[in-house]
């Protein structure tokens, strides 16, 4: 095992960005024994580098257990050793496995939706529940497609709720300061 995590986190550089993932990525499934093969595709742009990484297999299921705590663990273990040994190439790593995250985000999607119409109804803020920050992301983008509601995130730590409120009328606010001219 010392063997594998030092080709991972020093000693061998690799020349090939490639060749470490895939390297890391057999590793990684082969010492923890897992019945799953994958797809890599890389996509390099002029800002960054694009990683994406699907499972599939036999072991499908204990990826997407806990809200796809194995997914995520998979996705930071990439990140880390492509900074680590490129520490001057961005990379953005995305791993999935038979659109889990897909399916997860059309959910937080949905309870959005569901939210920010009580908020517009109602005329007052209404709160998510506390979401990690990939999630929340999530959320704030597809809220910020409406011009009637803003979201904000609220709280200490790497998980925060989300407020959710009415925007104000900008009609209003621009009346208000023609008034205030004269």
């Amino acid at each position: 095992m010392a063997g594998f995590l030092s080709k991972i986190f020093g000693g061998n550089k690799k020349a090939d960005l490639d060749a470490l993932i895939e390297d890391t990525l057999t590793g990684i499934l082969e010492k923890g024994g897992f019945d799953l093969a994958y797809n890599l595709d890389i996509e390099k742009k002029e800002e960054a580098t694009e990683v994406k990484i699907d499972f599939s297999g036999a072991d499908e299921e204990l990826l997407k257990d806990h809200k796809g705590q194995l997914l995520d663990a998979f996705q930071l273990i990439i990140k880390r050793v492509t900074q680590h040994n490129f520490p001057d190439v961005v990379t953005n790593v995305s791993v999935d496995c038979g659109g889990f995250r897909s399916e997860a985000e059309a959910s937080l999607i949905e309870r959005a939706e569901h939210l920010k119409t009580i908020a517009l109804e109602q005329g007052k803020s209404v709160y998510y529940r506390a979401l990690p920050p990939r999630e929340r992301k999530v959320v704030h983008q597809y809220l910020a497609q409406d011009i009637r509601i803003k979201s904000r995130s609220l709280g200490d730590g790497l998980y925060k709720k989300i407020k959710i409120f009415p925007a104000k009328n900008q009609e209003i606010e621009k009346n208000e300061v023609n008034a205030d001219e004269f």
